[in-house]
């Protein structure tokens, strides 16, 4: 079922006929499941008084903001909110009208009779047909664009198409400007040195900016599935620099972008021979029975898991373990419960379940169509439509840059967690030999989660409150998955909750919680220093007689394109 480029602008009367009849032929069809009737004689009355009054409006050219009915202008929409598509009565008309079918299109969806998770898939489903067929989308129907082409006298097309032919060769639409970036020149800058690595990752110590240290070490563990310099990015909004400059040492985990000679390993291997041994690595190197750990996303997973694996071995190396927008129970994993049932992770492990790779940028794509007006249409717009690059931002660069994963691993991390939420049970699942219970890591532990989060939604990182059995801190930032964890103190941006209680609901917690302008981080720091012990002269050197440095950070795992 493809959307045509004016399928929404059609005639009022015949397109609500179309659009019922459509979908419940479409939605009988899998799982006999039906529209609820009841509701719509009402849809069709609604549908027909808005769409009248909105070519009363346009036959009226001229009267903006009210209909015959009294019926306010719905377009709202950033999309449509330049002065060509109100200059421009069929483009206002247009823009009115595919507004009103797509309304009318999620009001058909939410009237299926089904369980919930299929009602959620019909709507995600009905939501991309309705954002790809915005008449912005496409050059005929974009006044903005046709505006510009005129202006430029057909440049802006030769522009469009040359960066389309430039995207379709590197495998994913330009978010930003990215031949401005280069990692270790301008992103991931902060100084430091490779000095352990095998398979798997390479461990970065950073040179302390400061004469005094803690002298318990930081070890970062970032997301598999993305690049380590989301937390290094420039030296303005870097994490891991703001942590140097409050006297913390730091090291960071920097993941292999794996390739067909390791296309076997599994998530106990990424457990095993990374995560852990990365900890026997630091706590070497700094001559430290215990460290401070830090999990980022996924990392944050793996590194809980490692730790309960240590836990059952009867090591506790962590003094304190620091969560960022991570999930340890996935009984709510959001939008991504969608798209995983068993026949879907079936069909993934016997593709990929003993041998082969999961592109990244599959994931990159996954994750980009969650927001596709924000990460996929607007970019459409911009880039091929009106010729325009995209700016620079760095974080969109990062976002490009992802990293591919053993197929093994990846089957292993889907099906016990997103399919069937094994690792909050104790002793259910097996890792490293292990049986895994979360109950025995009790380090104390800072949560974060962002509230706007898509990926990891923040009752469900709330969720580890109720798993974790140490002292706990929970805190809530604002904005999404990524710029709600980079959000520097000096940028005075955003605000952030605090609760000294955790009551057994994320909601409750937040009807508590107080709201603070500004940053998480300093709480953070704040909390952190305690757990990183007393000052001490900082190292002159990297590394130690057993880990020379091997290569200036961030070396050359974190340079390999997926």
């Amino acid at each position: 079922m493809k959307p045509s480029a004016n399928a929404l602008g059609a005639d009022p009367a015949a397109a609500l006929q179309q659009f019922t009849r459509m979908w419940t032929e479409w939605i009988k069809e899998p799982r006999g499941v039906e529209l609820a009737a009841a509701g719509l004689p009402q849809l069709q009355s609604d549908y027909l008084r808005e769409a009248t009054a909105l070519w009363n409006r346009l036959a009226r050219c001229g009267d903006e903001g009210q209909g015959d009915d009294g019926t306010a202008d719905r377009r709202p929409d950033r999309r449509f909110a330049g002065a060509d598509w109100a200059a421009n009565p069929a483009a206002a008309y247009t823009a009115g009208m595919y507004l009103l079918n797509a309304r009318t299109l999620m009001q058909l969806a939410d009237q299926v009779q089904a369980d919930e998770k299929t009602r959620q898939r019909v709507r995600f489903a009905v939501q991309q047909w309705i954002d790809a067929a915005s008449p912005s989308n496409y050059l005929a129907l974009n006044p903005e664009a046709q505006r510009k082409a005129l202006e430029s006298k057909g440049e802006s097309i030769a522009l469009g198409m040359k960066q389309l032919w430039h995207d379709l060769q590197q495998g994913h639409v330009s978010q930003t400007d990215e031949s401005v970036f280069e990692v270790g020149r301008n992103v991931a800058t902060t100084e430091g040195a490779v000095v352990f690595e095998n398979e798997l990752f390479q461990l970065i110590q950073y040179k302390p900016l400061t004469a005094k240290v803690h002298e318990r070490p930081l070890l970062i563990v970032p997301p598999c599935i993305n690049k380590f310099y989301i937390l290094d990015l420039q030296p303005e909004n870097s994490l891991v620099r703001h942590a140097l400059m409050q006297g913390q040492q730091v090291f960071m985990l920097s993941w292999v972008n794996a390739t067909e000679a390791i296309g076997d390993r599994t998530w106990d291997h990424y457990v095993e021979d990374a995560v852990i041994r990365a900890i026997d690595e630091v706590r070497a190197i700094s001559r430290q029975d215990r460290i401070n750990t830090l999990g980022f996303c996924i990392g944050g997973t793996l590194l809980a898991t490692a730790l309960a694996v240590l836990a059952a071995r009867g090591e506790k190396p962590s003094a304190s373990l620091t969560l960022l927008t991570s999930f340890l129970d996935f009984s709510d994993t959001g939008v991504l419960d969608l798209f995983v049932d068993e026949d879907m992770v079936k069909l993934r492990e016997m593709s990929l379940g003993q041998r082969g790779l999961l592109k990244g940028k599959e994931l990159a794509t996954t994750f980009s169509f969650l927001r596709p007006n924000d990460l996929v249409w607007n970019y459409v717009v911009g880039n091929y439509l009106k010729g325009e690059t995209p700016p620079p931002f760095d974080l969109l660069y990062w976002n490009s840059d992802s990293t591919d994963l053993p197929g093994p691993m990846y089957c292993w991390y889907l099906r016990h967690t997103y399919l069937e939420d094994n690792l909050k049970v104790p002793g259910k699942v097996t890792v490293c030999g292990e049986k895994l219970d979360l109950r025995q890591v009790d380090a104390p532990t800072f949560i974060y989660a962002s509230r706007e989060d898509h990926i990891v939604p923040w009752h469900s990182a709330y969720l580890s409150t109720r798993i974790l059995p140490g002292k706990k801190q929970f805190v809530l930032g604002a904005s999404g998955h990524i710029a709600g964890v980079i959000n520097p103190p000096e940028k005075k941006k955003r605000s952030h909750w605090t609760n000294a209680k955790l009551p057994p609901t994320a909601q409750a917690w937040f009807d508590g919680a107080t709201e603070h302008p500004g940053s998480w981080w300093p709480a953070w720091i704040g909390w952190l220093a305690p757990h990183a012990g007393k000052l001490v002269p900082a190292p002159k050197t990297l590394g130690d007689r057993t880990h020379k440095p091997s290569e200036p950070a961030p070396g050359r795992y974190v340079k390999a394109r997926a």
